[in-house]
């Protein structure tokens, strides 16, 4: 059978006015990353959201891997959900993002008030009951998060392929191969590391999940390496 190698991100820049780029943490995570994929797998394709963090994470394990690695193939479907999108719906006074700011440095832990409210505003869009709030349902999300991965693996002819996406993406494609709620997909979402890989076996429609959230790579450099956001 051949493999998915699913890719987290490096950790990008929160709290700077371009998320969407990695911090210098992040480049790190995914060159440690490209040097433990050398040893591992020769794919033969990478594919990749279209989002800035997706390429800079496949370029970053470009130099830990060499360049004898595949250009990435931008996949709009590996894209992210809105998180921006999803914040402002439960909390649209956040859409200043000096209020924002203030409200998260009363407290002792900014990113971690800061989560906690992300998971608040992600389990409302979800829920479903507000749907018409957001340019993109949950479901519609879940479907083209699959839609995606099942064109990739028509596309791959049983090779093994690398994919530089994001949690939330990942989440949708663990759920759909193990048929979890939407409740301990959300739960399995906020646990999955930066530049961690999860392992996707298939042989023709036969598909299973062989590995999930592994970054013991980074590990292996020292628990700094180690973020989930």
């Amino acid at each position: 059978m051949a493999t998915v190698y699913l890719i987290r991100h490096g950790q990008a820049s929160f709290g700077q006015e371009n998320y969407d780029q990695l911090s210098a943490k992040g480049w790190e995570q995914g060159r440690v990353l490209g040097r433990w994929l050398k040893a591992k797998v020769a794919p033969t394709a990478v594919f990749g959201g279209n989002m800035e963090r997706h390429r800079e994470t496949v370029e970053a394990i470009a130099g830990g891997y060499g360049d004898d690695l595949p250009d990435m193939q931008a996949v709009e479907g590996f894209n992210e959900f809105d998180h921006t999108q999803v914040i402002k719906r439960f909390r649209p006074e956040w859409a200043d993002r000096e209020k924002m700011a203030r409200d998260l440095a009363v407290f002792p832990k900014p990113a971690s008030a800061f989560q906690q409210v992300f998971e608040q505003a992600v389990a409302r869009w979800v829920g479903g009951q507000y749907d018409p709030e957001y340019a993109e349902t949950w479901t519609d999300f879940q479907a083209r998060v699959i839609t995606a991965l099942d064109r990739l693996l028509e596309y791959a002819e049983g090779g093994d392929v690398l994919v530089s996406t994001s949690g939330g993406p990942i989440a949708v494609i663990v759920q759909h191969l193990l048929q979890l709620s939407d409740r301990k997909t959300l739960e399995m979402n906020s646990v999955i590391a930066n530049a961690s890989v999860s392992r996707l076996l298939y042989s023709g429609s036969r598909r299973s999940l062989a590995v999930f959230n592994n970054y013991s790579h980074l590990e292996a450099e020292g628990s700094a390496l180690v973020t989930f956001r």
